[in-house]
């Protein structure tokens, strides 16, 4: 039997006290190996009251929503309101690399367990703070969920058609994008620990996440193109819009061997007057890109996916389907590359596919290295185990509902 390749984390613990605003912060830390301790309320994390629930089943061990989120986390539940949650939360900081929290400014400093508290305790603690509008400034004690920060920040003015009402993004990408930043800020601040010998307080605020994240925003504005506008879905490059086929949706691209798509939209009768030299420009075609597209949509329109796409790949034209979610799981890509992760499932007697990993590395690959935790499932092995707190202690803590 072969070994498993060492992971790129697996010196790190971390603490994880956030909500949905960061739990994909954890998640990405987990999966490269750290040792995330997921800690819940006795009641049980609020997403794990999300669906959609297993086979349809509402139950706070069959959330999909909280199972993908929370892989390669081992979970223990504390009431941190309690002097004796704080307490026993203290003892974890003293052995922790991070704690990543998403409360509301003020709340760990009214709880004794803010930043300088903390620094005290471990003074190589990273702490990363998820919050709507970060630590200070004259938004800070407002409240916010993923519609409003991709409304502030930017992303949800920009999403949708010019004469329409602006459109909110699929997902949760204010979230999202404040994790990925939270990660790469705790990195950042673990690699300063390794020179400076102490830890940081990561900030990180969901709206200047979303700023940040919608690409190409802030530099039309610096660079003096002015205020970004809705385009429907024309790529603010545009050199790319999508399509409806007669069984689907792909995108179309202008760029590539603009020649070659040319010639076979002229074979077909339908090239209006693309063929005309100035289209040879990748310039012009920049410029005039809706009539361009307009174009190629009535020419593909009568087409299906498939078709259009074999047509573009013999010719070398990077065009790309667009998939509903359903279909990716099936996707014949993806599974040549085995995007998607066997879970094993013991208790359900189950193995389930979770998708795979943001990134490729070689020698430290991504894993899943664990299913997502039950409600509680290791507070006999981190608190009895590595804290040394007997099994009578544990069961009062657990009847007094501390943990």
């Amino acid at each position: 039997m072969h070994e498993k390749a060492p992971a790129a984390l697996s010196d790190l613990r971390v603490l994880d006290l956030a909500d949905l605003t960061g739990a994909l912060c954890g998640k990405l830390l987990g999966d490269m190996g750290a040792d995330v301790i997921k800690i819940e309320p006795p009641g049980g994390d609020a997403t794990r009251a999300i669906g959609p629930f297993l086979d349809g089943t509402p139950h706070r061990e069959r959330s999909l929503l909280f199972w993908f989120y929370n892989t390669s986390k081992r979970g223990i539940t504390l009431d941190l309101s309690t002097p004796e949650g704080q307490e026993l939360f203290r003892a974890l900081a003293g052995r922790a690399d991070v704690v990543i929290e998403s409360f509301a400014p003020g709340t760990l400093d009214r709880w004794g367990l803010g930043y300088e508290a903390l620094k005290r305790l471990n003074p190589k603690l990273v702490l990363t703070s998820i919050t709507p509008f970060g630590q200070n400034g004259p938004y800070r004690d407002y409240r916010s969920c993923d519609t409003v920060a991709q409304a502030l920040g930017g992303m949800l003015y920009v999403n949708g058609y010019p004469d329409e009402p602006p459109v909110r993004a699929l997902g949760l990408q204010a979230y999202h994008s404040a994790s990925f930043f939270a990660a790469i800020g705790t990195m950042a601040a673990l690699w300063a620990r390794d020179t400076l010998g102490e830890g940081q307080w990561v900030d990180i605020s969901l709206q200047e996440a979303v700023a940040a994240a919608v690409e190409h925003v802030a530099p039309f504005y610096h660079q003096g193109l002015g205020i970004e506008t809705r385009r429907g879905t024309l790529h603010w490059s545009r050199y790319f819009r999508v399509v409806r086929c007669k069984d689907g949706y792909l995108m179309h691209c202008s760029l590539g061997d603009w020649t070659s798509l040319v010639e076979w939209v002229k074979a077909d009768g339908k090239a209006q007057d693309l063929d005309e030299p100035q289209w040879h420009d990748i310039r012009y075609r920049r410029d005039h890109a809706e009539h361009l597209f307009d174009v190629l949509d009535e020419w593909a329109k009568d087409y299906s996916v498939a078709e259009i796409m074999e047509g573009a790949q013999l010719r070398r034209i990077p065009y790309a389907v667009v998939r509903p979610p359903e279909a990716l799981v099936d996707d014949p890509q993806l599974t040549a590359r085995g995007f998607f992760s066997p879970v094993e499932h013991p208790e359900l007697g189950r193995t389930f596919r979770y998708p795979g990993g943001p990134f490729f590395f070689t020698v430290t690959p991504w894993r899943i290295a664990r299913r997502p935790p039950l409600l509680g499932e290791h507070n006999a092995e981190i608190y009895g185990q590595e804290l040394g707190i007997d099994a009578q202690r544990l069961t009062e803590l657990a009847h007094r509902r501390i943990i």
